[in-house]
């Protein structure tokens, strides 16, 4: 070990194991940038910056592993370079965000703690009276209240140089490394002890992980990606909020807080809700003008019930910061490692979310001659899942720092919008139930109320399936319909099969209304007996003959069924009970006697619908004639039939039509057991697009690599799958793209 190895502060310890678990992340970087205007002397900048570096230790401080713990090394001198780019050979309207974009990769760039520097300095030249500075800097070395020292010595030191003198700074009573030397000491035993079990005690039975609705799953991993975006109340808000907090003997943080509590309990629904907030850590006068990481992290609690108000929710925060904030010099690593043991490596511990209040003074050299104004840019990283900071000058601002592997954009605005409503409402009748305030203003409630369930659609000429189809049989009677095998049936031939069909089922009982068992393996019989049924006037119960008999049995007797399509080698899968079966195998001379013509007869399930009244073109509102009874699977108690109409699955229909339109060429699929609703869809629609469906039987559903051959040798376009059969797709063969070039549209659909 080095000899002058020195042990580390606990702050500076876990930044120095997350970059242990994740080395190169520049998640822990602070990057500040400062437009200069006027006449800038490069050099006395340059040696402005090597004098604070070297009165600073911290800033001249590398670390060391030492067996599994850091040990920082203070350098004796740290050269400190300035690179000055120039950006004069663009063009002026384009210099600046050329500059903010290279400050933002100076961000992004990690730094070696074991190496050093742990801060960098760039001086961007836009024209020879305007510079941008650029400072990048480790956390672990300093914080937010640190570089407001920094800066201010910065700008004493230079103004000295300009003027040949040397700066006149006060001793430092201490250095960084003694501090954290007198922490390990001071928080130890039963000091630690204590604050750690008043932690233990506010936090007991909180949930440590904040179910936050978000756009994307979770990464196994950090990568940091964030953005930002800032909601900004007017100046009579700001007024408002203070005379409330006033009120109330809180402050605005407390009053702000309380906001954005609010809303993540109205996101979430969790009746306890922890949120981080650092604290400047510098409770002792001697480290006040001292560069180094002292901030501290807080850990805030609120707990909600059903009724809770906002005013109440504001008391609640104001008497947990008092309460905390004489708690605070336990360092928020002690917690994690006492309170979360179990490390995750995709969630911050304990917090997910965080909650700042920007009392820290405004970064400004003010230097005789120049003009400094820091600027605002993306840094392109995100700490947390969302992080929020909120500061005042005449009005109130409120930065929402997002990951953006998380979240998107729309959300993040939506979810300003509901924090602006959300104070407002609670500002102006803070009695009233958090849980009863609106979040969404006029215009979000028009959307979701009315423009997005304005769902009414043009339906195609006939509004029902089998009229529709009829009609495309009609248009293309020799184009292939389906595709079984080695063999191809035409619009024609499906089309004439069941009708002879459907002629058949009236003679044996078959009325508009009635409901028809059809069990059959996925085949051409299958759909052509779907169709049957639908010309006859009835609806179709799909029935799955390797249910056991008891339930399938429940089905026919719950749904009244006039009759069961099947085949005779179903039989002794099927209830002894049912008397009125047609077995197509047995049935096919019969069948050949049926006429091929369409039925014209009126086929509407309504009681107030005459049966035998003359179809119409339109078919008037018959289109809320019930297509089909689907059981449920009963999980939850007994399965329950689910009807739906003609007119659902044609607007779902002539949605993915729109959405998503069939071109020349394409090949569809049928792979879904008929049970589900999917096999609605993906049987019909493309029936009703004149498209052609290879239909695969089941042993090539099972075997994945059957399943790919068929797929690939018939050309099939688009295909719907159930997440684990596209996994088990996936698995099987990672080069799909390439076994399956003519697949360009899958539809993913829940299990």
């Amino acid at each position: 070990m080095n000899p002058t190895a020195q042990q580390a502060s606990f702050a500076q310890e876990r930044l120095w194991f997350l970059d242990q678990l994740e080395p190169g992340t520049a998640a822990y970087n602070l990057v500040r940038a400062f437009r200069i205007t006027g006449p800038l002397n490069v050099e006395a900048l340059a040696s402005a910056f090597q004098t604070v570096v070297q009165r600073h230790e911290s800033l001249r401080t590398v670390f060391e592993n030492v067996d599994g713990s850091a040990r920082q090394i203070v350098l004796s001198d740290s050269k400190i370079e300035m690179p000055v780019v120039s950006l004069t050979h663009l063009p002026e309207g384009g210099r600046r965000a050329e500059a903010l974009k290279l400050a933002s990769e100076q961000g992004k760039r990690p730094f070696n703690l074991g190496v050093g520097p742990l801060l960098r300095t760039m001086l961007l030249k836009l024209d020879r009276n305007q510079h941008i500075l650029v400072l990048a800097m480790h956390h672990i070395i300093t914080d937010g209240w640190s570089i407001s020292i920094l800066f201010r010595e910065l700008t004493q030191c230079y103004e000295a140089f300009i003027e040949n003198r040397q700066p006149d700074l006060k001793d430092l009573p201490v250095q960084y490394a003694e501090f954290a030397h007198w922490q390990r000491e001071f928080l130890a035993g039963e000091i630690l002890q204590k604050q750690v079990t008043y932690w233990k005690q506010k936090l007991a039975n909180a949930p440590t992980i904040l179910d936050l609705p978000i756009d994307h799953p979770r990464p196994k991993g950090h990568n940091w990606q964030g953005a930002t975006e800032e909601l900004i109340l007017d100046h009579p808000v700001l007024v408002a909020l203070k005379e409330f907090a006033q009120a109330e003997g809180a402050t605005l943080f407390m009053v702000s807080l309380a906001a954005f509590d609010a809303l993540l309990w109205r996101y979430t629904g969790q009746n306890s809700i922890l949120v981080g907030t650092p604290t400047a850590g510098r409770s002792q006068i001697e480290i006040e003008n001292l560069v180094g990481f002292f901030v501290n992290t807080l850990v805030f609690r609120a707990d909600f019930a059903p009724n809770i108000t906002f005013r109440d929710l504001v008391r609640q925060v104001r008497s947990y910061a008092l309460d905390a904030y004489s708690h605070q010099d336990v360092p928020f690593e002690k917690l994690v490692e006492e309170l979360v043991p179990q490390r995750s490596m995709n969630t911050s511990p304990l917090f997910q979310v965080m909650f700042t209040f920007q009392n820290i003074p405004k970064q400004i050299f003010e230097i005789s001659g120049l003009e400094m104004e820091e600027l605002e840019f993306e840094t392109g990283i995100a700490k947390f899942d969302l992080a929020v900071e909120a500061f005042e000058d005449h009005r109130f601002h409120c930065r929402f720092e997002y990951n953006t592997d998380l979240f998107d954009k729309a959300t993040i605005v939506r979810q300003m919008t509901h924090f602006r409503n959300l104070i407002l409402a609670g500002l102006k009748n803070p009695d009233e139930p958090i849980a009863r305030i609106p979040l969404m203003d006029a215009r979000e409630l028009d959307q979701t109320i009315s423009a997005w369930n304005d769902t009414a659609a043009k339906l195609p000429k006939h509004s029902r399936i089998q009229r529709s189809f009829e009609e495309q049989a009609k248009q293309t009677p020799d184009a292939p319909a389906l595709i079984y095998q080695d063999q191809e049936f035409s619009y024609r031939k499906v089309n004439e099969q069941a009708n002879q069909l459907a002629h058949l089922l009236r003679k044996r009982g078959v009325q508009p209304g009635s409901l028809v068992g059809v069990a059959l393996e996925r085949s051409p019989e299958l759909t052509v007996a779907l169709l049957a049924v639908l010309k006859a006037g009835a609806s179709y119960i799909p029935l799955d003959h390797s249910y056991p008999v008891e339930r399938l049995a429940s089905m026919l007797e719950d749904t009244e069924a006039t009759c069961v399509i099947t085949a005779s080698g179903h039989r002794d899968k099927l209830p002894e009970s049912i008397q009125n079966l047609i077995f197509l195998d047995v049935e096919k001379d019969a069948l050949r006697k049926e006429s091929v013509a369409n039925l014209t007869a009126k086929i509407s399930t309504r009681d107030d619908a005459p049966a035998d009244a003359s179809d119409s073109a339109s078919d008037g509102d018959s289109n809320d004639d019930r297509l089909y009874v689907l059981y449920t699977s009963g999980s939850s108690g007994r399965p329950k039939g689910v009807e739906g109409t003609h007119r659902g699955a044609l607007n779902r229909m002539e949605w993915m039509r729109e959405r998503y339109p069939f071109q020349p060429g394409e090949v569809c699929c049928q792979k879904t057991n008929v049970g589900f609703v999917d096999s609605v869809c993906e049987i019909f629609s493309p029936l009703l697009a004149g498209v052609p469906s290879v239909i695969l039987p089941q042993e090539a559903v099972l075997d994945p690599e059957v399943m790919l051959r068929t797929l690939a040798d018939n050309r099939v376009s688009r295909i719907v799958l159930v997440p684990s059969l596209l996994r088990a797709l996936l698995e099987h063969a990672p080069n799909l793209g390439e076994r399956l070039p003519h697949l360009k549209l899958w539809s993913c659909s829940g299990e």
